[in-house]
């Protein structure tokens, strides 16, 4: 299968904390204060765009495009945020962060030791997201 080409993976619970980062190799890698900065502002940035939205209904930004990545986020109907980087014009990134919320759902949420809302430090949690980055 095609590798989908992720920099870098964010789940932000619903209060806006980060409770899932990883960095997949490539480019600066970024410390933890970074990545819960990051994850912080793209729920305030996401929950305003709601807000700003003159299209009753808006579930807020999907793709954040930028000259050097594109920045793809899924919102579960729980209110988790799933989002990723990527090079601009990756393909089936919206694919791919559907198949990660599944693997949230299945291994995170059907962990009986998971507490909802809480970061998520479950291994076959990190190994079908890896082999999902291989065959989406």
């Amino acid at each position: 299968g095609v590798m989908v080409d992720v920099t870098s993976l964010y789940v932000v619970n619903k209060s806006g904390g980060l409770i899932y980062h990883r960095d997949f190799g490539g480019g600066k890698r970024m410390d933890t204060n970074d990545a819960l900065r990051v994850a912080s502002i793209w729920h305030s940035l996401h929950a305003i765009s709601v807000q700003l939205s003159p299209v009753p209904g808006c579930e807020g930004i999907e793709l954040l495009e930028a000259d050097t990545f594109d920045l793809h986020c899924f919102q579960a109907p729980t209110g988790t945020k799933f989002f990723a980087l990527a090079p601009p014009g990756t393909p089936q990134m919206p694919q791919f962060l559907r198949t990660v919320y599944e693997i949230y759902a299945d291994y995170a949420l059907k962990n009986p030791f998971y507490e909802v809302e809480m970061p998520i430090r479950c291994q076959l949690f990190d190994d079908n997201l890896e082999s999902a980055r291989r065959r989406t």
